[in-house]
């Protein structure tokens, strides 16, 4: 009888809210504050823990000493329907410093080599996710109700709100074949791309992340109005990154958190998240 009552009181509990495995799991992350309000309190490396959650790979973190960067949600619409639902949440990025999440080479190389044609260069490996200075940006999310059930089937991050640029870029490289072998120092063509957005969709299959860029330039150097131009042409060819189906889950829940009106929200634990830089 207790078991069927410690049954029934769970299933009391989770019925009518977005729920996935991201939630059930032992370990949990960091805890942000989603209640809309102008005051930020949420470290940004907190705020954008979905970082580390999607990476398929290691991920070591570097956080700027002295980092002053906070984040939060500023303001939130929410429009339903009888079968569906939208919501935004606009969000600020402020304070001083950078917050660095570094993929690990290897594990990103080894990935990117399965199927690769022998001798043919490795090009555009994700080596790392930055966010840096300050912003806003602004959380869509898309989803399906089915009576109190919320279900998100889209999340997309905008970075470039108000018509700032935005605080986010990555960095990728290209790697080179020396002797049938592909190695980290054998790397060229390091460039930069400042990110506008990402998206993350429910899927049942391989889970991927669109990702748009406003800007591609040499890594240590400047966009300009080139770098603006090869962005444009970047977004023509860019796929979308394979990442981690904790991570996507984790994402949608989110999104629906936000709908639902949750004050706060608990990442799962980051399996694959280091500290302290690598390479």
């Amino acid at each position: 009888m207790k078991m069927i009552y410690m049954f029934l009181l769970f299933s009391i509990v989770t019925a009518g809210s977005c729920y996935s495995k991201s939630e059930s799991t032992a370990l949990s992350g960091p805890t942000v504050i989603l209640k809309c309000d102008k005051v930020l309190e949420n470290p940004t490396p907190d705020f954008m823990y979905f970082v580390p959650l999607i990476s398929p790979t290691l991920v070591y973190s570097e956080t700027s000493k002295g980092n002053g960067q906070k984040s939060g949600l500023i303001s939130c619409v929410r429009k339903p329907t009888s079968k569906s639902f939208y919501a935004s949440g606009e969000f600020q990025m402020q304070g001083s410093g950078f917050h660095k999440n570094k993929f690990d080479s290897a594990g990103m190389i080894a990935r990117n080599t399965k199927g690769l044609k022998k001798g043919k260069p490795l090009q555009n490996i994700l080596g790392y996710i930055k966010f840096e200075g300050e912003g806003y940006g602004w959380i869509e999310i898309k989803g399906k109700l089915d009576g109190k059930k919320a279900t998100a089937t889209e999340v997309k991050v905008h970075f470039n709100g108000r018509g700032k640029t935005s605080p986010v870029t990555v960095g990728l490289y290209s790697v080179k074949s020396v002797n049938g072998e592909y190695k980290y120092e054998n790397k060229y063509d390091e460039i930069v791309a400042r990110v506008n957005t990402l998206t993350f969709n429910k899927s049942t299959d391989k889970p991927m992340m669109g990702i748009i860029v406003s800007s591609v330039y040499a890594e240590g150097g400047k966009p300009g109005f080139w770098g603006n131009i090869k962005g444009s042409l970047a977004n023509l060819i860019i796929k979308p990154l394979e990442i981690d189906k904790l991570g996507n889950d984790t994402m949608l829940d989110f999104g629906c958190a936000l709908f639902e009106e949750k004050e706060t929200f608990t990442f799962p634990k980051a399996k694959n998240l280091k500290a302290g830089g690598k390479d």
